[in-house]
């Protein structure tokens, strides 16, 4: 995929959306919003292969359970996911990169769904 570097700009990216958006904006912590950049990097850069730091540092990624506290509905998937696509997307990585890519992100946002209710 690119290594640290590609996640870095994926990441960043994302978040430049997310800043902006007024369904995700305050699921996310503005006073530590450097390190929800750093723990999503670590966390994309260790599945994809990388230096296990994330769970050195912060143990099983246990995704569902961590986003638990916060109400994931279908329309806050959707935003994630359209800030993602874009992300994705100014990556421009080669074909198949980006499929495998996108199918996990799709299914990981897919899982986190926690509520159905407004």
């Amino acid at each position: 995929m690119g290594g640290r570097p590609t996640f870095e700009r994926l990441v960043r990216r994302f978040y430049e959306g997310v800043r902006t958006d007024e369904v995700l904006w305050p699921m996310y912590p503005e006073a530590d919003l450097e390190g929800a950049i750093q723990r999503l990097t670590g966390f994309l850069e260790q599945y994809w292969g990388g230096p296990t730091t994330y769970s050195e540092e912060r143990g099983h990624p246990r995704l569902r359970m961590r986003h638990m506290p916060f109400r994931v509905t279908p329309e806050a998937r959707d935003h994630w996911l359209q800030h993602m696509r874009v992300a994705v997307d100014e990556l421009e990585l080669a074909p198949l990169d980006d499929a495998m890519l996108w199918g996990y992100l799709d299914r990981a946002a897919q899982a986190m769904v926690n509520t159905f209710e407004r």
